[in-house]
């Protein structure tokens, strides 16, 4: 804490992706507890001309909370590491396999980490016979933009269509029913895993940005050796994507309580209705101590 009083930190928000204004309200909360925390802080919206605001600013720590492309891909990551300025959350490579859909599913493949079967679907390409349902996603996007749940043949062309605009690769992937989970591992261990209900068919922007549309029940609705596997599964996750600092996974646990991957995010959101500070609150942390933890991280 002593060394951080003399940093200034600047809170990369904002971007240019789809997800520029939960960036925003992101942005806005932890800058507010860095200040909480007596810390010199700085917000800054990032655009193409990021590189000259931050040299401009004269900051010592950038603190990431942009989410989606040219942001949680790798490429600020990049940048920062050129800059030699230290950042928080994963680095390059880490950031760019897990924005990539389909690179994650090779890795969860090789790791051995269960995740629903799956095709790739690309522009111009012929298309294999589908087994419905399914779920169709962008291959680059978070949030839950773009996606859509399919029960027949009919659905599938708008579908995949509505993917196309966000994307040049689109991921099918098998639907799988059951109590949707997520679980947080800040640096290396595992937070309290979440049960998520949303209020319509499934997790989708609506349901994680807006005030009362979702419940987060922790712990979850299941056995306790189901939610130690989970938590296992989780921290595989992290190592299998050399994380660092911190990541959320995405679960699904069917009827047989067998469990399936979909997704890594390492930036989680942090407004009022994100995941990842409610499982740090679970477990005794405030707002402000997961913001100083997850900076401390970046620092070591």
């Amino acid at each position: 804490m002593k060394n951080l009083k003399n940093k200034k930190i600047g809170v990369l928000c904002g971007g240019t992706s789809s997800e520029r204004e939960i960036s925003l309200k992101s942005g806005k909360a932890v800058y507010n507890a860095l200040k909480k925390l007596g810390l010199k802080a700085v917000l800054v919206d990032v655009n193409k001309n990021v590189a000259l605001k931050l040299l401009k600013e004269k900051i010592d720590v950038a603190y990431i909370t942009l989410h989606g492309p040219m942001g949680e891909d790798g490429t600020i990551q990049g940048m920062l590491e050129i800059m030699g300025i230290p950042y928080t959350g994963c680095g390059v490579f880490s950031s760019s396999a897990s924005m990539d859909k389909i690179i994650s599913k090779k890795i969860f493949e090789y790791s051995k980490i269960p995740t629903p079967q799956w095709v790739v679907i690309e522009k111009f390409k012929s298309v294999d016979e589908i087994k419905y349902p399914v779920v169709v996603k962008p291959a680059t996007q978070g949030s839950a933009i773009g996606i859509s749940i399919v029960k027949n043949k009919k659905e599938f062309p708008k579908a995949v269509k509505n993917a196309f605009s966000y994307d040049n690769k689109v991921l099918v992937e098998k639907y799988i029913k059951g109590t949707e989970i997520t679980a947080g591992v800040l640096n290396g261990n595992s937070l309290p895993v979440i049960e998520i209900v949303p209020d319509g068919k499934f997790y989708d922007f609506k349901s994680k940005y807006t005030v009362g549309k979702s419940k987060h029940i922790i712990p979850p609705r299941l056995p306790q050796k189901v939610i130690s596997n989970i938590q296992e599964i989780a921290i595989k996750v992290y190592k299998a994507f050399q994380c660092k600092s911190m990541c959320r996974v995405d679960m699904i646990v069917d009827k047989n309580n067998d469990i399936w991957v979909l997704e890594i995010n390492t930036l989680p959101g942090m407004t009022e209705t994100s995941l990842f500070p409610d499982a740090a609150r679970a477990q005794g942390m405030s707002f402000e101590n997961l913001v100083l933890e997850i900076l401390k991280s970046s620092v070591r």
